[in-house]
């Protein structure tokens, strides 16, 4: 809680520190214009990244496997456009760093060998219905066979 508290507080500090200095070398107006243009350049980068990733995890659940990796890379590309859309200096590296493939990378794998994220990259994916069963599911024990743990649905009515 306290870490939480203190980005809230330092970040903001550093943002008008960077505005200030920038501001009074380049000027107001440049300064607002590279705000303005690294948060537009951002969002189409990041569309374009998130695009891409999306068709990854396609593939990926395509072929079976788990799209871990991916759905990782997603998460810092949504982190990224947020960065990229908060006004400052700061905020924007940070996210241009997200948006770099192979810091992005860089960083999920150093966050998974930290034991922030499980890394389940590559396992297959148990199907729910045994193709050799008409569509029928799996019981709980696994049996594949016949009719045990298929599930009928049906209405009936009392014919007297």
């Amino acid at each position: 809680m306290k870490t939480l508290f203190l980005i809230f507080l330092i970040v903001p500090l550093i943002e008008i520190y960077l505005l200030i200095k920038i501001g009074s070398v380049v000027g107001a107006g440049t300064t607002i214009f590279l705000v303005v243009f690294t948060a537009v350049l951002g969002a189409f980068l990041v569309r374009k990244q998130g695009f891409s990733t999306l068709a990854s995890v396609q593939m990926q659940l395509a072929r079976g496997q788990i799209p871990a990796l991916e759905i990782v890379e997603g998460l810092c590309l949504f982190i990224a456009g947020a960065l990229l859309l908060t006004p400052g200096f700061f905020t924007d590296t940070i996210g241009f760093i997200l948006l770099t493939p192979p810091l992005r990378r860089l960083i999920i794998h150093s966050m998974i060998n930290r034991g922030l994220f499980r890394a389940f990259a590559g396992a297959p994916i148990q199907p729910e219905y045994d193709s050799n069963d008409h569509g029928g599911p799996q019981n709980r024990q696994g049996n594949k066979g016949g009719n045990r743990g298929r599930v009928i649905d049906a209405d009936y009515r009392k014919i007297d």
